[in-house]
């Protein structure tokens, strides 16, 4: 028996050296081959073995590599355009590091239209009627909102906070070479023509907003602030104003408020946030500072940096004062939130139809809704509750106003409301003399009604 054991370990030798091959890659499979070692010319067989190694080690780790790199797109060097070198860094709480980098050397300055641009520092004017609001509401405690790094330091004067992209926030986009961007089926507006509705894939973007209609240089609402469930990482829900001139495929767009999108910074934070566009989100634009395009010159506040204390249902709520308007002098448009404090602005050239002027204003809530195995998701909107609860239950955007052509802020005439499921998240409109015009909205997403 045993001799027939070895004369079949020899034969096995002989004949081939792919099970050697097969025994280095997979020895649980093929462990007798090991004595053939001892079978071979020992030379021959170290030279047949890590040649053989070397090839397969060789494939593994190109393959490990493109797939690390996104098919070939350098991560390294996306990191070193986006994060510019910085005076001082901050370890928030929240894991975000917020680097302070000196306003002359942002990544706004990467634009072509923007290579000798000078910083405008201040806006020429603000609009008239203006009442600012602290970044507060009523509640208990009265407290400030305020944004979580803070609590590890300041960035000094003369630069601006960014949060850092780290390279896991580039591998994790579902689309490397399209990160920090939305695409043109990823479209932060509803329609308003068949063609922009066919457009739009209705069965993952899913809205609840208020809108109106006309010739506009600027909006201010003040948004309530919550912290929906999101189902996956790849969706999103967040409350915003839209500035919007012109219509698709070229649409411009300016969008402020706050959103929940583990996809795109790796957790469930509630975060300011911004995004720009000037050809439907085809190829232009960008979410924050991920781009080259919006001017900061605030050293206080982080976009996309997270924003803390969040209203609580049937409890303290609390909410943001957020303006956008267009400088009537030098044409470029304007952030500002909370008490004065104002932000950066996005050049005028980086658009065309908002050059002039905005021929639309919405407000209200957007989430993702991938339907994951045939089932509408269970990503929540603004709190996660129907408008009809009311106050301290509804998410609310109050003291919505739009900026005319004399540079005045003024109630609508009119908003109309736009919910195309409003069995999964709903929105109503209404208007009284402490909230001025007003819209509740959001919803659960999946329930009895929206399966």
């Amino acid at each position: 028996m045993i001799s027939q054991k070895l004369n079949w370990w020899v034969r096995t030798c002989e004949s081939t050296n792919k099970e050697l091959a097969i025994y280095i890659l997979f020895p649980h499979i093929h462990n007798s081959l090991s004595l053939c070692v001892n079978l071979q010319k020992k030379k021959m067989m170290v030279v047949n073995l890590f040649s053989r190694f070397a090839v397969v080690l060789s494939l593994v780790m190109t393959a490990h590599l493109s797939y690390a790199t996104g098919d070939g797109f350098d991560v390294s060097k996306q990191l070193n355009l986006l994060n510019k070198p910085s005076v001082k860094s901050i370890k928030s709480p929240d894991g975000d590091i917020i680097d302070c980098v000196p306003i002359s050397n942002q990544s706004a300055f990467d634009h072509p239209s923007l290579k000798n641009h000078k910083i405008q520092m201040k806006p020429s004017f603000h609009p008239q009627g203006l009442n600012y609001e602290n970044m507060q509401v009523s509640s208990k405690k009265h407290k400030t909102i305020t944004q979580l790094w803070h609590s590890k330091g300041n960035c000094p004067k003369g630069t601006i906070p960014v949060r850092r992209t780290k390279k896991e926030d580039i591998l994790r986009a579902s689309n490397i070479n399209k990160y920090g961007k939305k695409t043109s089926q990823s479209v932060g507006a509803h329609p308003n023509s068949t063609v922009e509705l066919n457009a739009i894939d209705l069965s993952r973007h899913e809205y609840a907003t208020a809108s109106a209609d006309g010739e506009f240089y600027g909006a201010k609402a003040t948004i309530n602030l919550w912290d929906p469930q999101i189902q996956q990482s790849d969706e999103f829900s967040l409350s915003q104003i839209w500035v919007e001139g012109g219509s698709y495929p070229d649409l411009n767009t300016i969008e402020v408020g706050w959103q929940i999108f583990p996809e795109l910074y790796g957790d469930s934070n509630t975060r300011l946030f911004t995004y720009w566009t000037s050809d439907g989100y085809q190829a232009t634009g960008c979410y924050n500072l991920r781009c080259s395009g919006f001017i900061q010159i605030n050293n206080e506040i982080a976009l996309g940096g997270s924003i803390s204390p969040i209203s609580e249902y049937q409890g303290s709520q609390y909410s943001i004062s957020i303006l956008v308007w267009k400088d009537p002098k030098q044409g470029n448009w304007w952030m500002q939130i909370g008490n004065g404090k104002v932000l950066g602005y996005w050049p005028a050239s980086l658009f065309s139809h908002l050059a002039n002027s905005a021929t639309r204003i919405q407000w209200g809530g957007e989430v993702i809704n991938l339907a994951s195995g045939g089932r509408h998701t269970t990503t929540q909107m603004g709190s996660g509750h129907f408008p009809g609860e009311g106050f301290g239950k509804a998410s609310y955007i109050r003291n919505v106003q739009i900026i005319d052509g004399s540079n005045t802020l003024r109630v609508p005439t009119y908003v109309h409301p736009f919910s195309p499921k409003p069995n999964c998240y709903d929105v109503q409109t209404g208007q009284n003399d402490a909230w001025g015009s007003y819209i509740l909205y959001g919803g659960p997403g999946r329930n009895p009604n929206c399966p």
